[in-house]
C-alpha cells in the first residue's frame, strides 16, 4: 500500500485551503541535481577526490608496477562515489519534501525533510526580491523579509541564501525556469502592494460621543 507523507494536506504545499480570493499562481521544487551542486557543493567534492586521487596514483607509480599503482587509487575512487552518492541521496530527499508555493498574497515555502514546516511570507512583509539565474535556467530566488519576520538560517538550510547569516533570507533554491518564476513573483507582489488596504475605524462623531 502506498503511503504519502503529506497525504493531509488538503492542497499540496500548503498546511490549509488558500481564503477565498487567493489563487495559486506557481508551485515547484528545487532541481535535486542543481541543489546538489549549488547546496551540497558537489562539484568541489567531487574535485577534492578526484586531485587526492591524482596525487596518490603519482606518488606510487614509481615504486610499483602500473597495475598495482592504479589498484592503490581504487580505494579513493570508491570512497568519493560513496560521498557523492550520500550527497545527491540527500539532495533528492530535500527536493522531494520541498514544494514552493507562489499565490497572489504570498509565498509559501513547505520544507524540511525530517522536520516539516511551512513559512508563510506576505508580499507586505518582503523588502526586496534577488535572482540568481544559472546558464542552464535553474536559479536561486532570495526574499529579503523586513524586521518583524525571524528566521534560523540553521532552519530553513538549504532553503535560504547562502552566507547571510546573521539576517537570513528565505530562499527559492536551484528552481527550474528561475527567469520566468521570479516574473510571475513580481507581478504578484506588485499588484498585491499596490491593492489599498481597507481598514475600519471608529467615527469621529462616536468617538466625541463616548
Amino acid at each position: 500500500m502506498s503511503h504519502d507523507d503529506f497525504e493531509i494536506e488538503p492542497v499540496n504545499g500548503l498546511p490549509e485551503r488558500p481564503p477565498e480570493g487567493e489563487e495559486i499562481l506557481w508551485q515547484g521544487r528545487p532541481s535535486t541535481l542543481a541543489l546538489a551542486r549549488e547546496a551540497l557543493n558537489l562539484n568541489w567534492i567531487i574535485g577534492y577526490f578526484a586531485v587526492l586521487t591524482a596525487w596518490r596514483f603519482v606518488t606510487v607509480v614509481d615504486l610499483m608496477p602500473l597495475g598495482q599503482a592504479i589498484g592503490a587509487t581504487v580505494p579513493l575512487v570508491l570512497l568519493g562515489a560513496v560521498v557523492c552518492g550520500l550527497l545527491l541521496l540527500t539532495a533528492l530527499i530535500q527536493a522531494r519534501a520541498t514544494v514552493y508555493t507562489v499565490t497572489t498574497s504570498r509565498v509559501a515555502m513547505r520544507i524540511g525533510a525530517a522536520l516539516t514546516l511551512t513559512l508563510n511570507l506576505p508580499y507586505r512583509e518582503l523588502g526586496n526580491a534577488a535572482l540568481d539565474l544559472r546558464k542552464n535556467g535553474t536559479g536561486t530566488i532570495a526574499l529579503d523579509t523586513t524586521g518583524a519576520t525571524k528566521l534560523s538560517y540553521l532552519v530553513i538550510w538549504p532553503h535560504a541564501r547562502p552566507w547571510h547569516l546573521s539576517k537570513p533570507q528565505p530562499a527559492l533554491r536551484c528552481i527550474p525556469d528561475a527567469e520566468n518564476v521570479a516574473q510571475i513573483l513580481a507581478n504578484a507582489a506588485e499588484a498585491r502592494i499596490s491593492t489599498p488596504q481597507v481598514t475600519r475605524t471608529t467615527p469621529l462623531d462616536a468617538v466625541a460621543a463616548e
